[in-house]
């Protein structure tokens, strides 16, 4: 069964930087995503179109096919004030508001005394991402999964 809009896919991947970092990895076959429904970057949904279980490879994905590339318009320092009480420190991140009335992440990128940095672009922003991809099942959606756009397994098996 190859993989094509409402299947949903199991992969093992490692993900690493252009320095070769491993920035994160699921070797334990349990991520499972819902394919066509736009649950995982593009760079990455496009490359596992067409191919089967057990197959193997690499990609390069730059960040236009990623999390886009860095913008500046999107980070800001602020005044410590608007942190209440709370201690910050670099990395922190936390949820706002964003003008479309959804949730955006925030990182806090520097803390130089009561002014603070924060970052609205996805830590991967302008990151060009490294994939191994092992794909370790294929299977066709249930109609509850297609009606929602993402998968219902529970637990570590993406199964029914």
């Amino acid at each position: 069964m190859s993989i094509q809009a409402q299947k949903v896919v199991t992969i093992n991947y490692t993900l690493k930087n252009d320095a070769g970092e491993t920035i994160d990895a699921s070797n334990d076959g349990s991520f499972c995503y819902l394919h066509g429904a736009h649950n995982i970057i593009p760079g990455l949904e496009n490359a596992l179109t067409g191919k089967t279980k057990d197959e193997q490879f690499s990609i390069v994905i730059p960040p236009s096919e990623a999390y886009g590339e860095h913008n500046p318009a999107i980070t800001q320092v602020v005044d410590k004030a608007m942190f209440g009480e709370e201690q910050v420190e670099a990395g922190m991140q936390f949820h706002a508001q964003a003008e479309d009335g959804g949730l955006v992440m925030i990182t806090i990128a520097e803390v130089n005394g009561d002014q603070i940095t924060i970052d609205g672009n996805h830590p991967l922003a302008g990151v060009t991402l490294h994939y191994d991809v092992h794909i370790v099942d294929v299977r066709d959606a249930t109609e509850e999964e297609i009606n929602h756009g993402h998968i219902h397994s529970h637990g570590e098996s993406c199964g029914h």
